[in-house]
C-alpha cells in the first residue's frame, strides 16, 4: 500500500489513485507508515507459505477475534486495516457530501476508473465488466437472462452447485420452457473421473444447450476442471456459465484462463473488498446472448452494465474496491494461494486416515485449494454435522459450519484465512483426534 492508504487525504484523490495507479503499490514493495506487509521480491510462493514470521505479520493486518479459531472464512473475507479504514473514509465521504459527491465525482468517472481496475486485475476488458453486488446477483442475471434457450432445451448443474444458482436454473422451466436436470458429482472424485462424469450427463441429454459450473465448490471446496469441461461443452454445442464466487483470490487465475464467455465474480470474499460487492464478466462478441435486465434504459443495448439493474447501491462499498485490490497485490496472489493451501495441506494431512473421518476434498492439488469439507463415516444428515460443528465450537473453540446438498450427505467445511496460524491448525488437528476416535 502507499502511504496515503494509512492516513487521512484528499477522498477525491485518494479515489483517483486507488482507480487509476494500479502498479505503484507492487512497486514500492508495498511498503507503509505502519510497515504492515513484508516484502516478497524475489521469495518463492511455496517456501513463504511456511514462514510463520511473515504471516504472523500480514496476519496482523486482519482484526480477527482470537476468542475462538475461526475457521469458517469462506462465507466472506474479513477487510484488512487499510481496507476498513478507506472504507470508514469512504463512508464518511458519501455521508458528508451526499447526492452533490455521487453526481459530480463518483457517477461522472469514479464508479467507470474503478470498473476499469477491476478489469484489469482479472485480466478482461472493462466493456465486458459490470459491477454487481456479488457473485449472487451476477449469476442470476446471468442464468434467467441468457436467452439462447429454446423450450426443450437441457440447462444443466451439479449437487455442489450454490443453492441460489441452482434457483436460478430450476426458474428456467418456467422463463424459457427448458428441461433441469441436476447431476450428482462423483464422491470421491478425481480430475478425469470430473470430465467424465460431465461427459457422461452431457452424453446422456444432447439437447443441453446451458451448463452451469462452479469453479470452486462452497459445500467442499472442490475445484473443478472448468477449461477441460468448458471446451468438451463447446464442441458439443453446449454454453457455459462459470460461478467464480470462491475461487478470485484464493487462487490466482485470469477470466481467459477458464475458457467460458460468462462469469460471476465476488470481490467480498477471497479479494476482500466491503461485503456487498461483485462483477460479472461477458465476453464482448457475446453480450448479445444475455438480454438486457428488466429492459434496462440507463445504459445503451451495447453496454454490459445494461444486464444488471441494482438501483442505488453501497457506493462505499465500490469506492473500497481498489484498496482491497491494493492489499491483495501487496500480500501477492500467488503467495495467498500458497499459504492457503499449505494451512489446508497442513491438518488434512494429519487426519485424513482417522478411523471414522472422511475427507471429502482430494489431495490432487488440482482439485483443490484452502477449503475442505469433513464429515463423520455413516453420519450424513443435517443433524450430525451440525452436532459435529456444535462440538468443535463448543468444545475445542474452533468455529467451522455445515454445508448441506451433498449428494452423498451434508458435511462440515472448513475454510482457513491469512491470519490462520499453524498453532490454529494444531488445535484443529487436536480437536479431529479427539472426535474421530
Amino acid at each position: 500500500m502507499t502511504i496515503d492508504s494509512f492516513r487521512p487525504v484528499n477522498p477525491h484523490r485518494r479515489l483517483l489513485i486507488a482507480a487509476g495507479a494500479i502498479g505503484t503499490m507492487a512497486a514500492s514493495g508495498a511498503a507503509s507508515a505502519q510497515g504492515s506487509v513484508p516484502d516478497i521480491k524475489g521469495r518463492l510462493p511455496q517456501a513463504l507459505a511456511r514462514d510463520e514470521a511473515h504471516w504472523n505479520q500480514v496476519g496482523a493486518l486482519f482484526p480477527a477475534d482470537r476468542g475462538i479459531v475461526n475457521f469458517e472464512n469462506g462465507y466472506f473475507g474479513m477487510m484488512g486495516r487499510p481496507v476498513a479504514q478507506a472504507y470508514q473514509r469512504n463512508i464518511d465521504l458519501v455521508n458528508q457530501r451526499a447526492s452533490f459527491y455521487v453526481r459530480t465525482q463518483y457517477d461522472a468517472g469514479g464508479a467507470a476508473r474503478i470498473r476499469d481496475r477491476v478489469a484489469q486485475e482479472v485480466g478482461a476488458a472493462p466493456e465486458e465488466i459490470a459491477l454487481t453486488r456479488g457473485a449472487t446477483e451476477a449469476l442470476q442475471n446471468l442464468i434467467t437472462n441468457y436467452n439462447r434457450l429454446k423450450a426443450g432445451d437441457v440447462a444443466m448443474y451439479a449437487d455442489l452447485d450454490y443453492d441460489s444458482m441452482q434457483y436460478a436454473m430450476q426458474y428456467l422451466k418456467e422463463r424459457r420452457g427448458a428441461e433441469v436436470v441436476k447431476i450428482a458429482l462423483p464422491e470421491p472424485a478425481s480430475h478425469q473421473g470430473l470430465i467424465d462424469a460431465y461427459a457422461k450427463a452431457l452424453d446422456q441429454y444432447p439437447k443441453t444447450r446451458l451448463l452451469l459450473l462452479t469453479h470452486i465448490s462452497h459445500r467442499t471446496g472442490l475445484v473443478v476442471p472448468v477449461a477441460e469441461i468448458a471446451r468438451m461443452a463447446r464442441a458439443r454445442g453446449v454454453d457455459v456459465i462459470v460461478d467464480a464466487a470462491h475461487s478470485w483470490g484464493q487462487i490466482e487465475f485470469k477470466v481467459t484462463d477458464l475458457e467460458v464467455d460468462f462469469v460471476g465474480f465476488n470481490l467480498h470474499k477471497w479479494i476482500g473488498a466491503p461485503l456487498g460487492v461483485g462483477f460479472m464478466y461477458i465476453r464482448k462478441d457475446r453480450l448479445s446472448d444475455v438480454s438486457r435486465a428488466f429492459e434496462d434504459g440507463d445504459f445503451p443495448a451495447s453496454d454490459v452494465r445494461s444486464r444488471v439493474h441494482t438501483g442505488t447501491t453501497n457506493i462505499a462499498n465500490v469506492m473500497t474496491v481498489p484498496d482491497a485490490l491494493d492489499l491483495h497485490r501487496a500480500i501477492g496472489a500467488p503467495a495467498k494461494e500458497a499459504r492457503l493451501r499449505y494451512l489446508r495441506d497442513m491438518w488434512v494431512q494429519q487426519t485424513r486416515e482417522l478411523p471414522n473421518l472422511q475427507v471429502l476434498t482430494p489431495d490432487d492439488p488440482r482439485l483443490h485449494a484452502g477449503i475442505t469439507s469433513i464429515r463423520l463415516k455413516g453420519k450424513t444428515t443435517r443433524d450430525d454435522n451440525l452436532k459435529l460443528a456444535a462440538r468443535l465450537r463448543d468444545e475445542f473453540g474452533l468455529f467451522t459450519v455445515r454445508r448441506g446438498g451433498v449428494a452423498a450427505g451434508d458435511c462440515v467445511r472448513v475454510s482457513p484465512a491469512l491470519f490462520t496460524t499453524a498453532e490454529d491448525v494444531t488445535r484443529l488437528v487436536h480437536a479431529l483426534r479427539i472426535i474421530a476416535a
